[in-house]
């Protein structure tokens, strides 16, 4: 994985990175510590009674489900123009899933590399933020597939550094902490050391947010992140940034659960299922344009 709301970058930025386009206008939004209504989704599905009844007793008496996500990377998961409310593509897809089995979601923003610690912890129900599947998080929790992604390199306009992504030695990039991204950059890094030439210089930040503000103040020379937070940070700067070289190492995301709730993700597959059939799944990504990441073999563990 992964992650841009974009409130906290300068000014310049901030122009480019509005939401005015990505406002949630077909489900109600969330602020954090408040719920979403149970029974609403995207496209219009409501509760599946067969689904519902599966929900695990300590859930169902709750009535909502509690969920860590880092709203810093636009637009899967965001701060709205208010500040505090959740917004994105994964808050509408998990808010249709949520619904298909009769219950609100409460979406608790959390540094990204906190939040598997605090689903394990009990602290949330799940964790729901662009966390690409690998082995090393299946190891920890169990994972449910619901979207495809893959890293793109950005730069500023005409990548006036001249940046290589085959050989970045001495570079500026930029990474936000956690991520498979920053896994990469130090292989990456690694391999030019080994060669005898300059390390790569990880410019690494909490947010993704921050990540790209760099790029575009220039203290970066270049970004990785998740392919559709790259490629819609392009579209909100307006010009300033644009894609170098093209998508790779593509994989599923996957929702964070419990490594003893097997139960539970296979209930959040047939929910995913579910609303794939009555369309609130697709609805939620054509509403942010990121429909190229869509799938329909949803799994735990895949």
């Amino acid at each position: 994985m992964r992650r841009m709301p974009l409130l906290a970058v300068t000014g310049m930025v901030a122009v480019g990175l509005t939401l005015s386009a990505c406002g949630s206008d077909s489900m109600s939004p969330t602020t954090p510590g408040e719920s979403s209504p149970a029974g609403t989704s995207a496209a219009g599905g409501g509760a599946d009674p067969a689904l519902a009844a599966r929900v695990p007793d300590e859930i169902k008496s709750a009535g909502k489900i509690v969920i860590g996500t880092d709203p810093t990377y636009a637009p899967n998961e965001m701060l709205d123009t208010d500040g505090k409310t959740v917004i994105g593509f994964d808050v509408d897809i998990f808010d249709a899933v949520a619904a298909k089995l009769g219950l609100e979601t409460e979406w608790q923003p959390a540094g990204f590399d906190s939040i598997i610690l605090g689903v394990t912890g009990g602290k949330y129900d799940i964790g729901v933020s662009s966390f690409t599947i690998n082995d090393e998080r299946k190891q920890q929790v169990n994972m449910v597939s619901y979207y495809s992604a893959g890293t793109q390199w950005i730069t500023a306009k005409g990548n006036p550094k001249g940046v290589d992504i085959d050989d970045a030695c001495g570079k500026n990039i930029g990474v936000q902490k956690g991520t498979v991204q920053l896994d990469d950059l130090t292989a990456r890094s690694k391999a030019c050391t080994d060669a005898g030439k300059p390390a790569i210089n990880m410019v690494v930040q909490e947010g993704q947010d921050q990540v790209t503000a760099d790029v575009v103040s220039g203290k970066a020379d270049a970004m990785l992140a998740d392919s559709p937070v790259g490629l819609y940070a392009i579209q909100q700067t307006n010009g300033q940034l644009e894609a170098l070289g093209d998508i790779y190492d593509s994989a599923p995301y996957g929702y964070v659960l419990p490594k003893d709730q097997t139960e539970f993700a296979e209930l959040i597959v047939d929910a995913l299922e579910a609303a794939k059939a009555d369309g609130s799944y697709d609805a939620a990504l054509k509403k942010y344009s990121v429909e190229a990441g869509a799938i329909d073999d949803f799994a735990v563990n895949p």
